[in-house]
């Protein structure tokens, strides 16, 4: 695979921000973002397409702990 050029990791970085846009104002119904995340996957690597879901997990885990909202799981607290 040849790395993507200037102007395609532009559209790539714009769609993910768009469907990123979309998940934050539709957290309760993604289903709202099925277009943005289809024109995400068209513009991106499928392993930058990983990395930034990864990504987004991680940055929304990151934020609920830092705002002393995380709940570990039953299974984490029984061990």
């Amino acid at each position: 695979m040849a790395a993507p050029s200037r102007k395609e990791r532009q559209a790539c970085w714009g769609a993910r921000d768009e469907y990123w846009r979309c998940l934050d104002a539709h957290a309760e119904d993604a289903a709202l973002c099925r277009r943005l995340r289809s024109s995400f996957e068209a513009s991106c690597p499928q392993q930058w397409i990983k990395y930034f879901d990864k990504r987004r997990d991680y940055l929304k885990f990151k934020e609920k702990f830092e705002a002393g909202q995380f709940q570990p799981s039953e299974s984490t607290t029984n061990s």
